[in-house]
């Protein structure tokens, strides 16, 4: 069990679980990028931890940028992306847009409109965890780690108001019994 804040979360996924996960999807992305150079485009505070991971296994050249988004407080989405940091030049770059978690796709509809405006060669979307019961976006996700339940998570670089993301497994909110 973890506290963080006011809340209390119980273990749900492991260090295997998600590193298989992760190695799964470079090796998607390596064979499907295998005589280009990406720009993998980490999704800020986040992805972070899901990116490193995913370099360390991704086979060839690629380029690494970052973009800050905020669209969360507490444990819900606010339904409003406000950028924080912006990503740079990607004209003409084929780019990786690597999320930590997709639910209700707000950022994610952000992050493609401004990539259509940069002018990019091509995009597409790797993300470690997929919620569909939320997702209602009809943006394409090409590569998907961990389908997981509508249930908030913390760990692995995803967080509470701040906290948890250091944690280097994955937790959920604790259920009551009278839920």
């Amino acid at each position: 069990m973890v506290k963080l804040h006011d809340l209390e979360f119980e273990p749900y996924l492991d260090q295997q679980t998600l590193q298989k996960s992760v190695k799964q999807l470079a090796e998607r992305i390596s064979k499907d990028y295998e005589s280009k150079t990406p720009v993998f485009l980490g999704i800020l505070n986040g992805a972070f931890m899901f990116l490193s991971d995913l370099m360390k296994q991704y086979e060839g050249d690629c380029e690494i940028s970052f973009t800050k988004l905020a669209s969360y407080e507490g444990t819900s989405s606010t339904g409003e992306v406000t950028t924080l940091l912006g990503a740079g030049n990607l004209k003409g770059k084929d780019v990786i847009v690597v999320e930590d978690i997709v639910d209700t796709g707000n950022t994610l509809e952000h992050i493609v409109g401004v990539l259509k405006k940069e002018g990019v060669a091509s995009y597409k979307i790797a993300t470690l965890f997929l919620k569909p019961e939320a997702y209602k976006k009809s943006l394409s996700l090409d590569y998907v780690g961990l389908e997981i339940p509508n249930k908030f998570i913390v760990g692995y670089g995803l967080d509470y108001n701040g906290l948890g993301r250091n944690i280097s497994e994955i937790y959920q909110l604790k259920s009551n019994l009278n839920d």
